[in-house]
């Protein structure tokens, strides 16, 4: 999350989540985050395979200022990160679906 005062970036808690519908479940409704996902699974092809994508949460009736804050945040959450891609979700729905979106880019 980013702190509204000093701007900076800071983990909101060290929770790991082993089910993206307790991930889904945790996200505030009006407050948007980053969320940095290492999501092992079976492509159709039978490889395994382990990506590390930057989660963009950005709900749809967040504050204004927050939402212009992360928006500049973004492309240095992802590169201090390291992460390759970028998945903007709406909603808990879609960070419940997040894995469909990965399975579909080999």
């Amino acid at each position: 999350m980013i702190d509204t005062k000093t701007q900076e970036i800071k983990a909101a808690d060290d929770e790991t989540y082993s089910d993206m519908r307790d991930l889904g479940d945790e996200l505030p409704e009006s407050s948007p985050r980053f969320i940095l996902l290492s999501y092992p699974m079976t492509l159709p092809s039978g490889r395994l395979s382990v990506p590390y994508v930057l989660l963009y949460y950005l709900p749809e009736n967040c504050n204004p200022n927050q939402r212009m804050s992360y928006a500049g945040a973004v492309e240095l959450m992802r590169s201090q990160a390291e992460v390759n891609r970028v998945i903007e979700v709406e909603s808990s729905e879609d960070v419940e679906d997040i894995e469909m979106k990965l399975a579909g880019e080999d």
